[in-house]
């Protein structure tokens, strides 16, 4: 039997004919910039996370960066987030000028550990960045306690995370604002690239939107400098169609879990803790092993997909060497590099393909 690591092409058959329909009017339209899809999204989305504003922008990645110049961060300025995320969180920081400073991870949730916050902070500090790594969301009270203490900004990274909840609350809506990527993987995906920063505070939601949009006020008066990142239309379509299933595909992916749980709980592997405020909304379903690379090897034979993020976490990469990251001492962060390994989990697999693939790991185990 295959078990892919997502069924992309399941979850389009599903939804084609609502797919078609809704691309069809988008380009019928011929209104493809910031029209009625884009706001429909933002209005649905604004609502589901339990803040004010949602502001769609080109990219997750685009959306950290609006998001950090949106904040008067830049040069001169640090800020504090993880390795054990994809590149783009520092890259963000790096493109508005400012320094990423890097602290380590919990080994159970793999999210910022707040206890090293404090030791971090200098006077440069303005920002933190906590990840929502894998669907599992960060311990915002003890993140944002910190930064009520030193006066710091909260920037949420939610892109593997789209309404995981913490005590109750969506992410997205527990900082000063979150950013969500709609790529291609995520919970909610586009057939592109996708994004939206949202927030409460009025203030800073009219400087996203001129960011996003050339600083653009009205017909030919640009009040600031700002980017060409605006989210179009088509994507806002396909976003629309699938935001409807989100909540079940949430569950699904819950429920995918649980059957993983409880084969594997008794095998040399640790599975995903869930801490008690937090609702895991599973993008990604990992456990570690100090023999992954036989693991692996032993899926390849049987035709279980696979990753291993992060093999190589963002601070050890070649890109981040000029700025000194792969100095920072993140031993947490580096033994789960060695050790992490994601099994298929996505709402359109089969309870069939999630035993298969977790009998497989059961048979390496023998």
């Amino acid at each position: 039997m295959h078990v892919p690591l997502m069924d992309l092409k399941a979850e389009y058959a599903a939804l084609k004919p609502q797919m078609i329909e809704a691309i069809d009017e988008a380009l019928s339209s011929m209104q493809l910039v910031l029209g009625p899809n884009v706001q429909r999204l933002e209005n649905s989305w604004a609502e589901m996370v339990g803040v004010e504003h949602a502001i769609g922008v080109g990219s997750g990645t685009d959306a950290l960066i609006i998001a950090l110049k949106a904040l008067d961060i830049g040069p001169d300025d640090e800020v504090i987030t993880i390795g054990w995320t994809f590149i783009a969180t520092i890259e963000a920081i790096i493109l508005v000028g400012a320094r990423p400073v890097l602290v380590d991870i919990k080994p159970d949730d793999y999210c910022l550990d707040p206890e090293l916050l404090e030791e971090a902070i200098t006077p440069c500090t303005r920002a933190l960045i906590p990840v929502h790594v894998y669907g599992h969301p960060a311990d915002m009270a003890a993140i944002n306690s910190v930064a009520e203490r030193y006066s710091l900004h909260v920037i949420e990274d939610c892109a593997q995370a789209h309404l995981a909840r913490y005590e109750g609350e969506a992410v997205g809506g527990l900082g000063d604002c979150g950013i969500f990527s709609f790529y291609m993987s995520k919970n909610l995906s586009g057939y592109g690239e996708g994004g939206m920063v949202t927030t409460s505070d009025d203030k800073l939601a009219e400087q996203i939107r001129l960011l996003r949009n050339h600083g653009y006020t009205s017909k030919y008066e640009h009040k600031i400098i700002g980017y060409n990142s605006r989210l179009d239309e088509i994507q806002a379509a396909i976003l629309n169609v699938k935001l409807g299933k989100l909540e079940w595909g949430n569950q699904r992916r819950r429920e995918l879990a649980a059957i993983y749980d409880e084969a594997l709980a008794d095998l040399p592997v640790a599975t995903p803790t869930v801490a008690p405020p937090a609702e895991h909304v599973y993008h990604l379903y990992t456990i570690r092993s100090a023999d992954r690379e036989s693991l692996v090897a032993h899926l390849e034979q049987n035709d279980i997909g696979f990753a291993t993020h992060y093999r190589s976490p963002a601070h050890l990469q070649p890109a981040c060497r000029p700025y000194g990251l792969h100095l920072a001492e993140l031993p947490v962060t580096e033994q789960a590099a060695d050790e992490v390994l994601q099994l298929p989990i996505h709402p359109y697999l089969s309870e069939e393909q999630i035993e298969y693939a977790a009998e497989t790991v059961r048979g390496f185990f023998g």
